[in-house]
Formats: C-alpha cells, sequence, structure tokens
C-alpha cells in the first residue's frame, strides 16, 4: 500500500498524479522537464516500433508522424514545445501536422528526423551523410563481444559468445507474439512428410510473390500462415518424429521469409525478431548452414539501418560457420556482407581483402547444387553487393561496373532490379553522369507501381539527395517531379 502512495505522488511538487498518469512526475513538472532539457528525448526502439507510430510511418507524411509521436508520449508532448526543438512557431507545427500540403522539401526531413532522434530504420529516406550513423537505435547493448579481427587479412575472430548465447531450445510461446491466442494441438503423430513438404510450398509460392511484387503485397498473409499452421505443427513436434527436423527447418525458411517481408515494409524489429526465431529453428533442426544464411541475413539487415559494426560481427559470425561446414556459395555471401560493413566503417583495406576472398569463394560455387532457400545468390546478386561496397567506398567508377553487372538478373526478381537500377542511377549521380543517372531514376520510379517496399523509397530517396548539387539541370528537375508524384521527398535547392 505505501508503494503504491509513493507512485502515486509527484516526485517534484508532491502533487497526487492522474489515473491513467504511469511516469513519476504530475503533467506540469513533466513538461517544464522537458522544456529545461531543451532537445528531444532518446526514446526507445519500443516507441518507434509501436503499432501507431509503424501506422503513421507507413503513410510517409511527417506531418501525420508529429503529430503521432507528440500523442504517443506520456505526457503528452505540446505543439509549442516541439516548435522549440525544431526551430518553428506553433502555427507551422500546427500546419504541418495537418498535412494540408505534405513536406517534401527533403532537406527539411532530414533536419527535423535528425532532431527528434528517429532511427533510420524507420525512415522513408536516407539521413544526410553529415551524420552517417546518428540515432540508428535505442537497442540494448550487442551479446557480440568487439571485433578482434586484427587486420584486413584474418587475424582472431571471436564469435563463440555469440552462438553460445543463442543456442537454446525453441518452445511455442517463443514463436508466438505476446498476447497471442494458443494454437490449436495437432492430433500427437500426425506430423510427417507431407506435410513439410506443404510449408515448403507455401514458403514458396510466398517468395516469389515477395521478389516479384514486395513484402508488402504477402507479409499478413505469411504471418497468418506461421500462425494458424506452423506452429500448431511446431507444437507437436516434441514427440518422437522421423519429420522433426525437417519441420523445423521448414519453419526457419518460412520466419526467414516473414523476417525479409518485415524488413521491406519498414517493420525492423518485427524482421529481426522473426530472423532470430528462424536461427533457432535451425539450431533445433541441426541445420548449421541455413544458420549462417539466417546470420548473413541479420548482417545485411544491420548494413542496411546504419550499424556497420553489427553487420561485421555477423557476417563474420556466419563466415565462421560455413566455413566449418564447408558451404562456398555461404562464405562468400558472409564475406561480401562483412566487405560493405567494413565498408560502411571506412575500413578500405579491409573492404577490399573480404571482396577478394568472396570473390575466390564464388568461383567454388556450383550453383546446380545450391539449396532451394540460397537459389538467389548468383553472379547477379553478388554484383549489386560489390556494387554497393565500392560505392560507399568512393570508388565509384569500380561500382558502376559491377552495378551495370547486377542488372542481368533472372525474371521473376523485380523488387530487385528496381533497388539494382536506382543503385546504378546513385552511382552514375555521384561521377556527375547526370543524364544518364536521370534516365534510370525514371525507369526504378515507373517500376514502383508493381513493387510495394519501403525500402525502393529509400533507395529513390537517397538518389534524390546524390542529385541534389544538379538542381538547375532540366532532367533532375523532371525526375524529382515523378519522385514526388509517387510520394518520395526531394531537395528543394
Amino acid at each position: 500500500m505505501a508503494d503504491r502512495s509513493r507512485r502515486g505522488v509527484c516526485r517534484e511538487c508532491g502533487a497526487r498524479l492522474a489515473a491513467d498518469n504511469r511516469g513519476r512526475l504530475c503533467s506540469p513538472c513533466a513538461r517544464n522537464v522537458t522544456a529545461q532539457r531543451g532537445s528531444a528525448p532518446q526514446l526507445p526502439d519500443a516507441f518507434w516500433d509501436s503499432a501507431e507510430i509503424v501506422e503513421v510511418l507507413a503513410q510517409r507524411q511527417f506531418g501525420k508522424l508529429l503529430r503521432a509521436y507528440r500523442k504517443a508520449q506520456i505526457p503528452e508532448i505540446k505543439q509549442t514545445d516541439l516548435a522549440v526543438w525544431l526551430g518553428l512557431t506553433q502555427g507551422q507545427v500546427s500546419r504541418i501536422e495537418r498535412g494540408d500540403t505534405p513536406t517534401r522539401d527533403l532537406d527539411k526531413l532530414d533536419r527535423w528526423a535528425r532532431t527528434l532522434r528517429i532511427p533510420q530504420r524507420c525512415l522513408w529516406f536516407t539521413l544526410s551523410p553529415d551524420s552517417p550513423h546518428a540515432y540508428v537505435s535505442a537497442a540494448p547493448p550487442s551479446t557480440l563481444p568487439p571485433s578482434t579481427r586484427a587486420d584486413s587479412q584474418g587475424g582472431d575472430v571471436h564469435r563463440r559468445q555469440f552462438l553460445a548465447t543463442t543456442a537454446f531450445g525453441v518452445g511455442a510461446s517463443l514463436l508466438r507474439p505476446n498476447g497471442a491466442k494458443q494454437p490449436a494441438p495437432v492430433p500427437a503423430g500426425s506430423i510427417g512428410s507431407p506435410e513439410v513438404d506443404l510449408v515448403r510450398e507455401m514458403t514458396g509460392a510466398f517468395r516469389r510473390i515477395d521478389n516479384r511484387y514486395g513484402g508488402a503485397h504477402s507479409h499478413t498473409a505469411v504471418t497468418s500462415y506461421i500462425t494458424s499452421t506452423v506452429e500448431p505443427m511446431l507444437n507437436d513436434t516434441r514427440s518422437k518424429n522421423a519429420a522433426r527436423s525437417e519441420l523445423f527447418g521448414a519453419s526457419a525458411e518460412l520466419h526467414q521469409l516473414a523476417g525479409w517481408m518485415a524488413y521491406d515494409t519498414g517493420q525492423a524489429e518485427t524482421g529481426r525478431r522473426h530472423l532470430r526465431t528462424a536461427f533457432r529453428l535451425c539450431q533445433e533442426a541441426g541445420d548449421d548452414a541455413l544458420g549462417a544464411e539466417m546470420l548473413a541475413g541479420m548482417s545485411h539487415h544491420a548494413a542496411f539501418h546504419g550499424s556497420p559494426d553489427s553487420a561485421v560481427d555477423l557476417a563474420l559470425a556466419a563466415r565462421q560457420t560455413a566455413k566449418r561446414v564447408n558451404a562456398p556459395a555461404l562464405h562468400a555471401e558472409a564475406a561480401v556482407m562483412e566487405a560493405h560493413g567494413l565498408a560502411l566503417r571506412s575500413d578500405k583495406r579491409g573492404s577490399l581483402a573480404a571482396l577478394r576472398e568472396a570473390e575466390n569463394l564464388f568461383t567454388a560455387v556450383d550453383p546446380t547444387h545450391l539449396p532451394t532457400w540460397l537459389t538467389y545468390f548468383d553472379a547477379a546478386y553478388l554484383a549489386a553487393k560489390f556494387a554497393h561496397t565500392f560505392r560507399d567506398l568512393g570508388m565509384a567508377e569500380d561500382a558502376e561496373a559491377f552495378a551495370r553487372r547486377s542488372l542481368e538478373m533472372s525474371a521473376g526478381y523485380e523488387r530487385g532490379r528496381l533497388f539494382n537500377t536506382a543503385l546504378l542511377a546513385s552511382i552514375l549521380a555521384d561521377q556527375g553522369k547526370v543524364d544518364e543517372s536521370c534516365a534510370h531514376g525514371s525507369l526504378a520510379v515507373q517500376m514502383t507501381g508493381s513493387v510495394r517496399s519501403v525500402r525502393s523509397a529509400a533507395y529513390l530517396a537517397d538518389l534524390a539527395r546524390r542529385l541534389a548539387p544538379y538542381g538547375s539541370h532540366a532532367g533532375v528537375g523532371t525526375l524529382y517531379r515523378q519522385l514526388v508524384d509517387v510520394g518520395i521527398p526531394v531537395p528543394t535547392r
């Protein structure tokens, strides 16, 4: 009783707190503290991943995001306080929130996002390079030890701690979202090869849709299938069953796909959760190769969201496993992920060494013997990763050659073609090849009609920023208008 009494009183002024106030300060005191602070707080990942924030982020209107940002905090942030942080008037904040004319000025959006400490992973545009890794996330400390790679040729790599800390069994509760209804049990002994084959077939169908149209088209259907069909089967696998390992492996592939779909729709934390679950399912299945693929995927996500240290750590863990199981394709994939992470850390020597290793490893790959879940990894995919890496190293001419090679991809990968077209356009912009950059940028914009992907918006916003020095060029003006028409913010200068 005494404890409740203390919690019901403001620790600053002693006033009784409102019944719905979950904090330790009354609203006036909380506002005073906020005003005295003079800057926006660093909010946890849980705030940015909450349903109301994710919903407005998907709409890509900064005014709606500002309103949701204010309303979701306890106590609610006043427009006057927000105006002080952003260097605006209260009236300007009010007009922006109403969204009569959505803000498309990329410079303003960049400045506001950095002021409010919005993580890069949540945004549909890329933060300016003058603050390359600012406000990535308020995530808890990584379980990975610091990289101890002594030099670009290798050195000691200590990743056993990470693998050990994540190597624990998977129960049904782990696979269910908090508060989810308990799936209906499956009769004992009913899980066999036909059921596993069905999961793999469904995964294949969902994967084809994802590659062609983007994750937004079928993410909900995939998560529903996991909850209604796959989880009940996993609940039954504690019994001795010949298909047990196969089911865990098939379920891991499905969670991996769900993770990529979430990533593609801007739900970063959901994507990470799916990939972590997939990794643990791989351990249950005893499939180290598939587990290495999950680690490589996590590395990719980390690089995209501006966490190069995590990207390198995860890539090294994937390399360690791929080498142990003698999987050259996986080893090559992990090496190029490491190279990209090192490029983002401005480690040119280490990055180029990792690229050479990836190239050498790829020569040993037999494409006819790749597992189904790795068939996407071909020369075009590798070329795209090389292009990203060279671009981020500032080696635009080298990047261009690989970006052009990346467009020689197989049919059915329309989303990847959009990404790689925008990538080539950005590399051409870096070299001042404005006409050709705009031409490829226009092609990428046209592809957005059939591909629903938050990542595509990020690629195109990045292209717009790289073309900003050529804003007076007629082709750039035309491309900017096309981008605005599909909801992509562009610079105004």
